[in-house]
């Protein structure tokens, strides 16, 4: 499981109506100070996958205290979440140029891992918005810092 994190003043998610990019747009997530959180599913995430991310996510110390030194997490800061599957973090470029995507999850299994990485983060106290899985999506952010930050749950010991 991989996720790109983005500290932010405010982001939103929105999905076209239309065929056009004129058609109009419907936002089906949005928050104000927190973070943006792009979350890439791999074949064979678990459990353990999923609480180690969320845990992650929630206790990082990435937010400015009164004094302004980064020391508060997300729920110190009263920030949100707001949390976008994003299957393309898990391309593979080995050969050539186009990338291949056969590292991710099946969609329904992404669907379900991503639900729990919310519902965890939502169970610890954090407000969390998400995208539309599967929809094509429009996300706007301004990151704060900026502050940008990888996670791999295949890399960090669990």
């Amino acid at each position: 499981m991989i996720a790109v994190l983005q500290r932010v003043t405010r982001g939103k998610v929105e999905v076209g109506l239309g065929v056009t990019p004129d058609a109009g747009k419907k936002v089906v997530g949005s928050i104000e100070r927190g973070l943006v959180v792009l979350l890439g599913i791999a074949c064979g995430d678990g459990d353990t996958d999923v609480q180690w991310m969320a845990k992650r996510i929630v206790s990082l110390r990435i937010f400015s205290d009164e004094s302004g030194k980064t020391n508060w997490d997300i729920r110190q800061a009263q920030g949100s979440v707001l949390l976008v599957s994003q299957f393309t973090l898990l391309a593979d470029l080995s050969s050539g140029n186009r990338p291949g995507f056969s590292h991710a999850e099946v969609p329904e299994a992404a669907r379900i891992r991503c639900g729990e990485v919310a519902a965890q983060i939502s169970a610890a106290g954090i407000a969390v918005e998400q995208g539309e899985f599967g929809a094509h999506m429009l996300v706007t952010l301004e990151n704060d810092g900026p502050v940008t930050i990888v996670l791999d749950s295949k890399l960090h010991a669990k």
